[in-house]
């Protein structure tokens, strides 16, 4: 299974970012870009890539134990950036970033434990892609766009772990489909307490 751990904001959260990604779909050049699909906006913890079947049990009961010792805490979509000079746009967060990044940390922890090969470690970076593309784009319209949006704050209250169904026709846009999303597992952060 392709899998990865994540945040998934409330519906509510889903709502007003989709009004703000409907305005930037109608600036100039919007068409050129491949935007994601609202049923897939999530924030990743970490991401995964093939996982056999005979690991997910290891990996989701040290995910359990990653989401026991946590705390909910408190984030608001705000911002934004790009990737690759614009071939990826994406919104950012505000609130308890050391949280998420913590969080970030120990779901990566614990599936190198259970013995998913993670490859080299990265700097987590908190996002959420709203459009893609091919080639080099000039996004500054969009992220000025971004600057001025100020989601509202929800609390974070649990660690999703999700199966990535890609596009039969393989990447993410070859056919015009995107990948499907599934939640596996969910786990409520602080339930030790």
């Amino acid at each position: 299974m392709r899998l990865f751990a994540a945040l998934l904001p409330p519906e509510s959260v889903l709502a007003e970012l989709g009004s703000a990604v409907d305005e930037l779909r109608r600036l100039p050049g919007a068409d050129g870009l491949r935007w994601t699909g609202r049923p897939g906006w999530h924030f990743t913890l970490a991401f995964y890539g093939e996982v056999h079947d005979d690991v997910v049990p290891e990996l989701s009961a040290r995910l359990e134990r990653v989401a026991r010792a946590g705390e909910p805490f408190g984030l608001a979509v705000r911002g934004g950036g790009e990737f690759g000079q614009g071939r990826a746009l994406w919104v950012g967060v505000e609130g308890d970033l050391a949280a998420m990044g913590l969080l970030a940390e120990r779901c990566e922890g614990a599936a190198r434990e259970a013995g998913v090969g993670m490859g080299e470690h990265r700097r987590y970076r908190a996002h959420l892609t709203v459009a893609r593309s091919r080639e080099a784009v000039d996004v500054r319209s969009y992220l000025a766009r971004f600057d001025e949006f100020a989601g509202r704050e929800w609390t974070v209250g649990e660690v999703v772990l999700v199966r990535s169904n890609l596009p039969r026709a393989g990447a993410a846009g070859v056919s015009g489909e995107e990948p499907r999303y599934e939640a596996v597992a969910r786990w409520a952060l602080g339930a030790d307490g």
